[in-house]
Formats: structure tokens, sequence, C-alpha cells
């Protein structure tokens, strides 16, 4: 499947960081990077449930192409959600539901990053992005 022109961006740069430290600040700075939702957009209708942290997420479809925008009361849960959202924003419907998550963050060296309840909470987001895909 093919990446996302982002995406290709994104891992070419973890992928480049030598050390956990670097990918670490690289994580933090994709977050920074995320456009700040409106506070219409931060509403209960758009909080994604399964977080442990608070995330909010709108999705609109684009001639035949989903673009996501997304935004997080923490820190690191922004970074993560920032390199899900430069991983599905562009793709179709069909394209969006092959998306493999922790193949992802493993392409990306990011794995070690995702706890039990990180992981889960990112799989929701996903889940979110596939229902309102549908």
């Amino acid at each position: 499947m093919n990446l996302p022109a982002e995406a290709v961006t994104a891992l070419q740069a973890f992928q480049a960081a030598a050390s956990w430290e670097q990918r670490a600040r690289l994580l933090m700075q994709w977050g920074e990077r995320l456009p700040p939702l409106e506070p219409v957009d931060k509403s209960e209708t758009n909080r994604v449930h399964g977080c442990e942290s608070q995330v909010w997420l709108t999705g609109a479809l684009h001639e035949g192409h989903w673009q996501f925008r997304a935004s997080s009361d923490a820190r690191l849960i922004r970074g993560l959600v920032a390199l899900l959202l430069t991983r599905v924003n562009g793709l179709s419907a069909s394209e969006l539901q092959q998306v493999d998550l922790p193949d992802w963050f493993n392409q990306l060296g990011l794995s070690r990053q995702l706890s039990p309840s990180r992981s889960n909470g990112l799989n929701a987001v996903l889940q979110r992005m596939k229902e309102l895909a549908q």
C-alpha cells in the first residue's frame, strides 16, 4: 500500500534518528505541529472514547479522500496522533480500513512508546476514523 507523502517524510525522519532520545524529541515536535482544533470542535461528540487522555477527532471527505484533524490534552499523545494523521490523511475509505497501526509505529521505531493503554487509545482513534469513513 502506498504511503501518503507526509507519512514518507515522517518515516524518513524517524528512521534517521540515531537514538531513542532523538525519536522522543521528534515525536514532541510532530505533536506541536498539529494545527489547533477550534473550541467548537472540542465537543463531546468529537471526543474519542477509549483514550486515557482527552482526544478529539474530526474528519471530512474531500474528493474521495479523507482529511482528519485531531488534538489531545497530552503532549505525548498529541505526537502519536499527529503521526497517525500523517499515515491516514488523504486515504480513501477502503485504504483506511487496511491501515495496520502496530506495523506503522513499528516502522517508526516507536513500538516501545506504546504502552497497552496508549496502544488501545490509538486503536480507538483509528477505529473512530474508520467509523466516520463508512
